[in-house]
């Protein structure tokens, strides 16, 4: 039987990347997907080809999740995927210094403030069943500190830390409502494609950005949304307040020997 069989999971920034590759995973193991996002085209489009549901939705608005809520009272699974780096905007100074007040709001609207209200609306809708999932991702940026990207880090950290409030949050309150987060590292989704580009040395700007990973490449998309099954599954009822990182060994150390 599939892990998943028959139940209702809700997937944020899920037109593409990261949150695309957990709903089509969710979908063949057996549940009914609703596929969320503002890139209402391609959200659309992936959520026909993987035979989900479509809903429109900006994480940052609470009227946006109480549609959903409105729309979907009843929910299994939510993974709190949506989120930003802050650079989309154009504005590129993001260090502690000198970092916008209005950056810093921005990002933290998206991915915190999404999160939280994610999380609320989950609670909401699964806690009369006594039970269900929640799956923040955050970062390998969550762990450590991001000199040049000070909003994201903070987020993802807070992402990480919320998460463990809410699993004792449920927990204390007698629902068998897990809430677990994800920290991938450098994961191959569209928002490096500006970096790496096209061009002829594709392939060694590749290798210069995951120079420092011991496994020497980068994660796929499909290899988050397989630690997502698990989290979702019942394989994984024990575990809960957990942060599982996917970094191809990165926060173990250095793979080159001491000389």
């Amino acid at each position: 039987m599939p892990r998943l069989n028959n139940k209702i999971a809700l997937v944020t920034g899920a037109a593409r990347g990261i949150g695309a590759a957990i709903a089509k995973a969710f979908a063949a193991e057996g549940a009914d997907v609703i596929v969320t996002d503002i890139l209402d085209t391609e959200g659309q489009a992936h959520a026909e080809q993987i035979g989900a549901a479509y809903h429109r939705l900006d994480v940052a608005r609470p009227e946006d999740w109480q549609a959903v809520l409105s729309a979907h009272p009843s929910l299994d699974i939510l993974v709190n995927n949506a989120g930003i780096t802050g650079f989309e905007s154009g504005e590129l100074i993001h260090d502690p210094e000198h970092v916008s007040l209005d950056a810093w709001h921005q990002v933290h609207a998206v991915n915190l403030d999404g999160t939280l209200l994610g999380c609320q609306t989950a609670i909401k809708a699964m806690k009369s069943a006594g039970q269900g999932n929640i799956i923040n991702i955050a970062s390998r940026s969550g762990l450590v500190g991001i000199a040049g990207a000070a909003a994201y880090a903070s987020s993802k950290a807070a992402i990480i830390n919320h998460s463990r409030s809410v699993a004792l949050y449920c927990a204390q309150n007698g629902w068998a409502i897990r809430c677990n987060a994800i920290a991938p590292a450098a994961i191959l989704t569209p928002i490096w494609e500006p970096m790496i580009g096209d061009g002829p040395d594709r392939e060694a700007r590749m290798a210069a950005l995951v120079a420092d990973t011991p496994m020497k490449r980068f994660g796929t998309p499909e290899e988050v949304a397989a630690v997502a099954v698990l989290l979702a599954s019942d394989e994984a009822a024990y575990m809960t307040g957990e942060t599982l990182t996917l970094d191809g060994g990165l926060l173990a150390g250095s793979a080159a020997s001491p000389g």
